[in-house]
């Protein structure tokens, strides 16, 4: 047995197939993939990494194990599977996903194969316990995958206070004791017991609340864009594939992101912080739907069209669309009278929450900083925004400012 201390557990105890797959290469590449991809350039101290997250998530799944009486081998699969959840990750965790998963149709917890092969697979089976079956526990399959993938998983439990404590924003701070205590099945689903609509919702509020603060931070999605942005050019280098672009870590990818020519300037930029600036931050109704729901090409070819009446090179233009809102956290389930509800169905503060993230999406035009002016102009053109109907704003001193804007830009 290992005995790791931990910045939000404390201490944990790592025994079992955990301890065995605890010094494996693929879960040790965690400790080089930063959680939070590039929000550390808000928060300075957001330096954890997904192998603190994954011990975090090992740690939650053994306790709600114990709460729950589930023992034996199923109890060995589960940790295993909480242990390995993030393995499947890229470089700079999700920034980078889209990318790879464009040409590999697989995303971080498509790890079948991954369990399958090396000291992984080894490991798993000399434990008797099936690759497969694992990496089906990791995406959230059958009855115990809830567990570690879904609306009410560890998963969740350890990152929001993880995040929340390593930035230094208090809002990700949830009663995750009370939440796995309050774990139960019922008709093979995960649900809270009797009596807890206010904890699932303090769950809910505190994704909502890091959404906007840590998360979709403007900062953090300029930096993540230009991130996206070196990788597709990477991509198109012979020496290059998808998969090993989805293998590398954080230093591989700005080693090579810094000796690629064609890639070179944008790790200098992620370097420096020499990050572009909004030239456009557009409201969702001041936004068609055609630009809303446009694909990965379109989006590139209203690119190329901005750049070109601006006349700027096609990498110096990325218009930034995030998907439409949404909260899978209001379909987790609550005993209420004896019934089983959804959680959106039974709290009105659900519907607030839907409104205020509404509220809060942003359509973003990025360019180098001297080029906002003009390309913000062009970019209102180019993609049909009601200027009228919503803000769109450069946010530049003496320009209408968000709320985002109290911490760092």
């Amino acid at each position: 047995m290992a005995t790791i201390k931990d910045s939000v557990h404390d201490h944990i105890e790592v025994e079992g197939v955990a301890a065995a797959l605890l010094d494996t290469e693929p879960v040790q590449r965690l400790r080089h993939i930063k959680q939070l991809g590039t929000v550390q350039l808000v928060y300075p101290s957001a330096n954890h990494t997904r192998f603190e997250h994954s011990l975090g998530v090992y740690h939650l799944a053994d306790r709600a194990l114990d709460h729950l009486g589930i023992d034996g081998i199923q109890a060995e699969r589960l940790r295993a599977a909480a242990l390995l959840h993030d393995v499947g990750h890229g470089p700079y965790s999700h920034n980078v996903e889209n990318v790879t998963h464009r040409h590999t149709g697989k995303y971080h917890d498509d790890v079948h194969e991954l369990l399958d092969e090396g000291t992984v697979g080894a490991v798993l089976r000399d434990h008797d316990l099936g690759p497969a079956h694992i990496a089906d526990l990791v995406a959230g399959d059958a009855k115990y995958g809830q567990l570690v993938s879904g609306e009410l998983d560890v998963d969740r439990m350890d990152y929001l206070v993880r995040d929340a404590h390593h930035t230094g924003v208090p809002y990700g701070t949830i009663d995750h004791e009370r939440l796995i205590r309050e774990l139960t099945f019922v008709d093979g689903e995960l649900v809270l017991a009797e009596g807890n609509v206010q904890t699932a919702e303090s769950l809910l509020l505190a994704r909502a609340l890091m959404n906007p603060t840590v998360y979709q931070h403007h900062v953090a999605r300029i930096s993540k864009a230009m991130l996206r942005r070196g990788a597709e050019r990477l991509l198109e280098q012979p020496n290059v594939t998808p998969r090993r672009l989805r293998r590398m870590d954080d230093h591989d990818l700005l080693v090579a992101l810094r000796t690629t020519p064609a890639t070179s300037e944008f790790a200098r930029r992620l370097r420096t912080r020499d990050l572009y600036k909004r030239a456009v931050w557009a409201e969702l109704e001041a936004v068609p739907e055609s630009v809303v729901d446009a694909d990965y090409e379109t989006l590139r070819d209203l690119e190329t069209e901005i750049a070109d009446r601006a006349g700027l090179p096609a990498e110096q233009v990325v218009v930034d669309v995030p998907e439409r809102p949404s909260m899978t956290e209001s379909t987790s389930r609550v005993m209420v009278s004896g019934e089983m509800r959804r959680l959106g169905k039974q709290s009105p503060l659900v519907s607030a929450l839907r409104t205020a993230q509404k509220q809060q999406w942003r359509l973003g035009v990025y360019v180098p900083a001297d080029e906002t002016d003009r390309a913000g102009r062009l970019a209102v053109e180019t993609l049909g925004l009601d200027v009228d109907g919503a803000l769109v704003s450069d946010v530049r001193p003496g320009v209408t400012a968000t709320l985002d804007e109290f911490t760092e830009s």
